[in-house]
């Protein structure tokens, strides 16, 4: 088992084609994960991408999307180990594990304004 279990989900009402393609943009990965090297291991298309993340941390990392109702659910998973022979107090540990899931929390709320933006609620959304 990894020391920094991260599994999050978050609805976006968009279509999983749309999601993909915001994800797809390397550019943003920078931003979403600013001290991560990320290696694509797996591009799913619009089921999601799965990486090798290298860096404070090591380890493996995935945005799998799931069809659901008008929209998908974006799951973020990320397991992963300090490196090498670096050893984390539980404090710091406690402190990894909550920056990576507001890390995961950060991405998918960016993604799911800019695909829900100006969408009424109840409305279903448009083929973006």
């Amino acid at each position: 088992m990894s020391s920094i279990q991260v599994a999050d989900q978050t609805f976006v009402a968009a279509p999983g084609a749309a999601v993909a393609q915001v994800l797809a943009d390397r550019a943003r990965w920078r931003r979403w994960w600013p001290d991560l090297s990320l290696d694509v291991r797996e591009d799913r298309g619009d089921k999601g991408i799965r990486w090798t993340v290298s860096g404070p941390v090591t380890g493996t990392m995935e945005v799998w999307l799931e069809e659901m109702l008008d929209g998908v659910i974006l799951h973020y998973f990320m397991h992963a180990e300090p490196p090498g022979t670096t050893n984390f107090s539980a404090r710091e540990m406690t402190a990894a594990n909550r920056a990576r899931r507001v890390a995961g929390k950060r991405m998918s709320f960016e993604i799911k304004e800019r695909l829900e933006a100006g969408r009424p609620a109840g409305v279903a959304p448009s083929a973006r």
